[in-house]
C-alpha cells in the first residue's frame, strides 16, 4: 500500500485520473462508481455545475439574460419575474407561510415588472401569492423551474430556481422546530442589475 502523504494533491489527482481511465478502458464503470460512491459522485456533479454558472443580467426594463449562455433571455411573465426578484433580494430565504410579511415588497416588484397591467389585478394576484391556503406561489415557482430546466441541466438549474432549504432551530433545551425556507442559491456576485 502506498503512503499517499508522500505525494502532492496534484500527483494524487493524476494517479486517480490514470486509474479511472484504466477502469473505463476495461469497461468497468461499475467498479469506478463503487470506488467513488454515489454521495461523492453527486457532490462532484454539483461542483461541475457550479463551474458552469452564468452571470444573470437583469435589465432596467426587467428582462433577464444569462450572459455566459450567449445572452439567452429567460422568458418569464411579470408575476414570475416579481416572485423571482423577491427571492433574489432575500438570500437568507423566505418561508412560504410568511410571504404575507413581504406583501408590500412583492407588490412593488410586480408593479415594476407589469407596467401595462391594471393595479387592482396586480394587488389581487399578490393576494393569491401570499395566501398560505392558495397554491399560487407553488405554481409560480414550478413555472420558473420549468423555464430554467429548459435552458440548462438540472444541476446547474438548481442554482437558479427557488428551492427548499430546511433549517433546524432550537429554542431553550427542549423546543425544536424547522424553518422550511425557499431560496435561490445562485451566488449573488453573479447577479448584475443594470
Amino acid at each position: 500500500m502506498t503512503d499517499l502523504s508522500l505525494f502532492s494533491h496534484e500527483e494524487i489527482a493524476e494517479q486517480l485520473s490514470r486509474l479511472a481511465r484504466h477502469l473505463q478502458a476495461a469497461d468497468r464503470n461499475d467498479l469506478l462508481l463503487r470506488a467513488i460512491g454515489t454521495p461523492l459522485l453527486e457532490e462532484l456533479r454539483i461542483e461541475a455545475a457550479r463551474a458552469k454558472l452564468s452571470r444573470l443580467l437583469i435589465t432596467k426594463d426587467y428582462r433577464f439574460f444569462l450572459m455566459d449562455y450567449d445572452n439567452q433571455e429567460i422568458e418569464l411573465q411579470p408575476v414570475h419575474k416579481a416572485v423571482y426578484l423577491l427571492f433574489l433580494a432575500h438570500p437568507e430565504g423566505i418561508e412560504f407561510k410568511h410571504l404575507a410579511d413581504y406583501r408590500e415588497e412583492l407588490t412593488r416588484y410586480y408593479l415594476s415588472t407589469a407596467k401595462l397591467m391594471d393595479k387592482e389585478r396586480i394587488i389581487e394576484g399578490v393576494d393569491h401569492l401570499v395566501n398560505p391556503l392558495d397554491n399560487a406561489i407553488n405554481e409560480k415557482c414550478s413555472r420558473i423551474k420549468k423555464v430554467f430546466l429548459s435552458m440548462m441541466d438540472e444541476y446547474t438549474a438548481n442554482y437558479y430556481i427557488i428551492s427548499g432549504h430546511t433549517q433546524k432551530r432550537i429554542v431553550g433545551s427542549s423546543r425544536i422546530w424547522y424553518e422550511r425556507l425557499k431560496v435561490i442559491t445562485l451566488p449573488r456576485e453573479l447577479v448584475i442589475f443594470q
